[in-house]
């Protein structure tokens, strides 16, 4: 059969514990991918770690420090859309490669900026780094779980996660050590370059398209059914909307999270300061288990059940006048959250697979500016009726994505 590489399982379950055992060279081709997952949380983490050191070293303040972190978001939605034509023309294996190497190397850039415009410049190179890496390996991901037979996406994200848990690590201990953020962005810079040349050779060859053969000894799950072209422009919407409202789910425990212990519930700074790292572990942990959710219930029960899980922790958070009713409410969100998106980047891969890198970077995108709005909108809210009120804004689309699951359902 032939190798719809970009695209999903056509069950979306695959074949379970039953499926023969991929061959070597496609487990090598899985840990490959998920080495680029890592490095760009590694990246990402790395310099959200170091913002408080950039914004002492250019002298800004919130207000001018916010331009500059506009480029960071405008460089990934602008690379975003080059990088899916980029995949779909050349294969995602051809892009992967330097898009890593020059989104490591980007890192370095803000730790030498002085100025608002060397800043907004230097962060819009990283996120163009950024989102030229994260198109192509998310369509290889697909491509790789393809093959698998069963889904892999989940374990993917997983790495994404923990290489930010390695990022705000390290740049804690180089904050604590004194270390510049030009020091601390170059060292990084340097190792993740070097890694993304190392693993290259993992990563399958030829095309993503459905004429690519398949590896030796892969398991086939059969190409998706081909869907009509009238068809992917409300589906790439319905998609679109989940990774929205997801991202922005995501976002809003980010930025609100302790600032709502905090501020409104009267919690201690470290009790406020828990509840972001228990969404962020819940996440992590959500996703080593997600494969397995998805290949036992299929994609649309993973979602459904996320969705509801997302808002009835949320919920509870907002509900419950007690902050560590609030934490844990944050750590369900999280929990809930976990596999929605690779659960969409898996479907806007399999909709069509000569258009792979395009549709899901549509979809990528949409995630993004769920991610970046999302905040900006719940201070608005809250400005003008609490943020305990604005809160409810997540927790409200987390049950419109539930109430859409059915959409992610594979086409037989």
């Amino acid at each position: 059969m032939p190798d719809a590489s970009a695209s999903a399982p056509s069950t979306g379950h695959g074949s379970g514990p039953s499926a023969a055992r991929p061959d070597r060279r496609l487990r090598r081709a899985r840990g490959a991918v998920a080495a680029y997952f890592f490095i760009a949380g590694l990246i990402i983490a790395t310099w959200a770690a170091r913002v408080p050191a950039v914004k002492a070293q250019t002298g800004l303040d919130d207000g001018r420090l916010s331009i500059g972190l506009l480029g960071l978001a405008l460089g990934a939605l602008a690379a975003m859309q080059a990088a899916g034509r980029l995949s779909d023309r050349f294969g995602s294996a051809a892009v992967i490669l330097p898009a890593a190497v020059a989104g490591s190397l980007a890192l370095a850039a803000p730790g030498h900026a002085d100025s608002l415009p060397l800043l907004f410049a230097a962060l819009f190179a990283l996120g163009a780094g950024h989102g030229m890496l994260d198109v192509p390996m998310n369509v290889h991901a697909a491509r790789v779980e393809r093959l698998y037979g069963r889904p892999i996406m989940a374990s993917f994200h997983a790495a994404f996660s923990f290489g930010g848990f390695a990022g705000a690590g390290i740049g804690a201990l180089a904050a604590q050590a004194g270390v510049g953020p030009a020091a601390h962005f170059w060292g990084v810079a340097s190792v993740m370059a070097a890694v993304s040349v190392a693993v290259r050779r993992g990563l399958l060859a030829g095309p993503d398209a459905a004429s690519a053969p398949p590896a030796a000894g892969a398991v086939e799950a059969g190409p998706p059914a081909p869907v009509p072209p009238a068809a992917w422009a409300p589906k790439l919407l319905l998609f679109g909307f989940v990774a929205f409202a997801a991202f922005l789910g995501e976002g809003a425990a980010l930025d609100w999270s302790s600032v709502y212990l905090h501020d409104t519930m009267g919690s201690s700074a470290a009790v406020a300061a828990g509840a972001f790292a228990v969404f962020s572990a819940t996440m992590a942990a959500g996703r080593l288990v997600g494969d397995r959710l998805s290949a036992a219930f299929g994609p649309a029960t993973v979602v459904r059940g996320g969705g509801l899980l997302a808002a009835a922790g949320l919920g509870a958070a907002l509900l419950v006048p007690v902050p560590w009713a609030a934490v844990a409410g944050f750590g369900l969100m999280g929990a809930g959250l976990s596999c929605i998106v690779p659960q969409a980047f898996t479907a806007a891969a399999a909709l069509d697979p000569l258009r792979a890198g395009r549709n899901l970077s549509r979809v990528a995108a949409a995630g993004y500016v769920g991610l970046l709005s999302g905040p900006v909108l719940i201070g608005a809210l809250a400005h003008l009726c609490g943020l305990g009120v604005a809160l409810a804004l997540p927790a409200l689309l987390a049950l419109l994505m539930a109430g859409m699951a059915g959409a992610l359902r594979p086409v037989r």
